[in-house]
């Protein structure tokens, strides 16, 4: 091991913490949850999706919460308790509409997306708006529909694949949110592939007639970065048409690919965690507004759950009880994967962006000022293979004074406190007094890891 790490490739990183390059917005960056069953976040969860700070949080409105069982009739006894778990994480809501009243879709068919009363569907989501909006004040965005250009298999009883017919679904389901709650963000269509005409022909279709849409919602599971980048930048072009009223751009879902195997010691590389922080730094150079990493808490899918709505409840079962995708910030039984610790890192990483690069492209870097330190975040990752690093990391313009650096990694050897949910420190050390602003220091970046780094001010 020795000579091993005395071989290693030296990459060289430089940052200058006197050139902001902008706000250090981590909060656009968040999490989101649901569409597997009805139970609520455990606390643990909860505690610890709190952590995060949070500002908004995506969760489905299925129908197995069954709010609408009869007409006329309205039972949030097991969505009050969903909601305000949620929202006890911190997060306003961003509730996405994917339900299908039984009195309203009589026949179980992911392509009848019309319910056989408007009206009556209208004052269903009327009332849905009025409790988590008005009276509870949970819920600020409506996303409505989920994947429907591919209905089932996206987790959505709806199948609806023309924008034109999308676009009476949208409408006719919008009024009554705007009739409850004016103040709402709406939007859609959520489409699970960026690829189908759906989604850009939604949006020249809102433009065309004046529509109202305050966002558009996409989703990908990609293991390239760059992937994840290229599309904030297609939508935000597309977007452009509207001028100074461009609707806000929300990937309400998105992760790693999905994998052909599916097994614990997979869930727990930190290779996961590695494919999560470069695809979050690649969203925010391509100025995404708002991201929902899917999901916090891994679950089990209970079939009888959806035999109301959906026509082959086993496509559920197969994704999460037979080969799981365990996307998870937390495991089924409470326990916190690799992935929860860049959020963790993320977001205490100060306010303001400076400039920062490496000679290396598998080595992605983000460093932001912020009270009295500086913070670097270090990712090692390759989409085919990564491989072992050390890196120099050269920083000029820091402040006079003594110094603490402290280094935290999320690798393979999983140092972190499961309790209180924090990493620990790998490295701790006093520097002295620094004086010219300037200052070099190395640090073992192994293949797939995040590595965390802090220049602190230390008391005299």
């Amino acid at each position: 091991m020795y000579q091993h790490y005395l071989s290693l490739p030296n990459t060289k990183v430089h940052i200058d913490a006197n050139e902001p390059q902008g706000a250090h917005e981590w909060w656009r960056h968040s999490i989101g949850h649901g569409g597997i069953n009805n139970s609520p976040l455990p606390e643990k969860v909860v505690q610890g999706a709190r952590l995060l700070k949070p500002r908004l949080l995506r969760t489905f409105i299925q129908e197995f919460f069954d709010f609408y069982p009869d007409h006329g009739v309205f039972d949030w006894s097991k969505l009050d308790p969903y909601m305000d778990a949620l929202h006890r994480t911190g997060a306003d809501v961003v509730g996405c509409i994917t339900f299908k009243p039984p009195v309203l879709y009589p026949v179980i068919d992911q392509a009848i997306w019309r319910p056989a009363s408007v009206e009556e569907w209208q004052t269903v989501i009327y009332e849905l708006v009025r409790r988590y909006s008005v009276e509870r004040k949970i819920v600020t965005y409506w996303e409505i529909g989920n994947e429907t250009d591919i209905g089932e298999w996206g987790g959505c009883p709806y199948l609806i694949k023309e924008a034109e017919d999308y676009l009476e679904y949208y409408n006719f389901t919008k009024e009554p949110i705007l009739r409850a709650f004016p103040e709402a963000r709406i939007g859609g269509p959520a489409i699970a592939s960026f690829e189908d005409p759906l989604l850009f022909d939604f949006i020249d279709l809102c433009h065309r007639t004046g529509t109202r849409l305050d966002f558009v919602s996409w989703h990908l599971y990609h293991d390239d970065p760059d992937r994840h980048k290229e599309l904030v930048l297609r939508a935000k072009e597309r977007l452009a048409q509207f001028g100074g009223t461009r609707p806000e751009m929300l990937v309400t879902e998105w992760s790693k690919s999905f994998d052909p195997v599916s097994i614990e010691e997979l869930a727990m590389m930190p290779r996961r965690a590695a494919a999560t922080a470069a695809a979050l730094l690649a969203m925010t150079e391509a100025g995404l507004d708002w991201s929902f990493y899917y999901h916090v808490w891994d679950q089990a899918v209970f079939p009888e759950q959806f035999e109301s709505f959906y026509k082959d409840p086993s496509i559920m079962t197969v994704h999460w009880n037979e080969i799981p995708h365990r996307f998870g910030l937390f495991g089924v039984a409470e326990e916190i994967r690799p992935q929860y610790f860049v959020y963790r890192m993320y977001v205490r990483m100060g306010e303001t962006l400076v400039k920062a690069g490496a000679d290396d492209p598998d080595i992605r870097v983000c460093a932001v000022t912020g009270e009295d330190k500086l913070s670097v975040m270090l990712v090692n990752y390759n989409v085919s293979a990564s491989s072992d690093r050390v890196a120099t990391v050269h920083i000029d313009s820091l402040t006079p004074g003594r110094k603490r650096l402290l280094v935290y990694r999320i690798d393979e050897q999983r140092m972190w406190d499961e309790e209180r949910m924090e990493l620990l420190p790998c490295e701790r050390r006093d520097l002295g007094t620094l004086e010219d602003g300037k200052y070099r220091f190395q640090v073992y970046c192994p293949a797939d890891s995040v590595t965390f780094v802090t220049l602190q001010d230390a008391a005299q």
